[in-house]
């Protein structure tokens, strides 16, 4: 028998439609309607929007786990987890490491992927290892190093073609020609940890990449003679931005500058999160570095540098409206929509759209997830 959600509000890709009721068949969405279509099972959500369930496509870790933990038990916690944050689909991510710890943990996720009950994997992002130590950030130097095709290659094929995206510094040598060589294989390059100079930063643009790695983190920044990543970033019209809008590593005033440089969809909210996320402060780790956790940061203990984030991407939403940086129906779609087109998963998460698996959330008007459903199921529910 069909099931029909029963809401106040829904947010479609480019629209948002009142009260009705929207058809779910065979855990996937079916059409919209203003009134009930025939029998089926009326599910009430009266009081309550409906929205797609969020994208993270660069996540490390949430509740005690880490990706680099290589750990088939730590993602399917992870994916569990990150339902009460609203997330439906993410890219397990890793941080710069050796080339053996990099195939281990790619063929863990290529082998476990799919297996998950939570939040579904939808690919892998390789953040590193072919970075600048001059924006190492919280990633090791030691394994810095430039791009390498066979690597990647190895590193693919032991995923079982899972990787969805690698991120570099363009400035690498042979950066262009590996930029070139994935892309082809519609693998999607982000540039971030980067020194690069403008013209280094467009060049690699132009050979393929099309996407910043968090965005005014990690990159040189823009000066009015040599306008460095930032001010690519800003320039290159057809790529898209990363954003972590927790109000610590992205002022909110600069959200809005790249809002306005950017426009909203080519902003993809991102966490950075790391495994303290969902937990209390305290101290954790992140790859090989002691971090604490206090005030809604995650530090590098030796340095005190930002070490990855605590956000949930629930908040980063909250965050884009309170500050004035987007309309809520845009803070919605750069959670969902934008991070799936960023990536290339557009036909299989971010939207609600006939045909697709209806991953959903359920918020009341404050945006607070109360429920998160999956093939139309509810796996998690705010009040237990």
């Amino acid at each position: 028998m069909k099931q029909y959600i029963k809401a106040d509000k829904f947010y479609f890709p480019y629209s948002v439609k009142g009260k009705g009721y929207l058809e779910i068949n065979e855990g996937k969405f079916g059409k919209f309607y203003t009134s009930v279509q025939g029998e089926g099972n009326i599910i009430d959500y009266s009081g309550y929007q409906i929205a797609p369930g969020f994208v993270d496509t660069h996540i490390h870790g949430f509740g005690g786990y880490d990706v680099m933990d290589n750990n088939a038990q730590g993602l399917e916690e992870m994916s569990k987890g990150l339902l009460s944050t609203g997330v439906t689909s993410f890219l397990p991510t890793t941080l710069t490491d050796t080339f053996d710890n990099f195939y281990n943990v790619c063929q863990t996720i290529g082998q476990f992927a799919g297996k998950e009950t939570g939040a579904r994997i939808q690919g892998i992002y390789l953040e590193g290892p072919y970075f600048t130590k001059t924006y190492k950030g919280a990633q090791n130097e030691n394994y810095m190093r430039d791009p390498s095709l066979e690597e990647f290659n190895a590193w693919q094929e032991a995923s079982g073609g899972l990787i969805r995206k690698i991120a570099l510094a363009p400035e690498r040598n042979g950066a262009l020609e590996f930029i070139r060589a994935v892309t082809q294989q519609n693998v999607v390059v982000s540039i971030g940890h980067s020194n690069a100079t403008y013209d280094e930063a467009v060049a690699a643009v132009e050979a393929g990449a099309s996407v910043w790695v968090h965005a005014y983190n990690g990159m040189r920044n823009m000066q009015h003679r040599e306008l460095g990543v930032v001010g690519a970033m800003y320039m290159t019209e057809d790529t898209y931005a990363e954003l972590i809008c927790d109000g610590h590593h992205v002022h909110p005033a600069a959200c809005n500058v790249l809002s306005k440089q950017k426009g909203n969809n080519k902003i993809a909210l991102i966490t950075d999160c790391m495994r303290a996320g969902g937990l209390p402060d305290g101290k954790y780790t992140l790859g090989e570095y002691p971090v604490i956790v206090e005030n809604g940061t995650a530090r590098l203990q030796s340095s005190g540098n930002l070490a990855g984030s605590v956000l949930q991407l629930k908040d980063g939403v909250k965050h884009v409206i309170e500050w004035g940086a987007g309309t809520p129906e845009e803070a919605i779609r750069m959670a969902s929509l934008i991070p799936a087109l960023s990536v290339g998963l557009e036909d299989k998460c971010g939207q609600i759209k006939e045909g697709l698996n209806a991953d959903l959330i359920v918020m009341d008007s404050q945006f607070n997830i109360v429920k998160t459903h999956l093939s139309g199921k509810c796996l998690y529910d705010a009040k237990g």
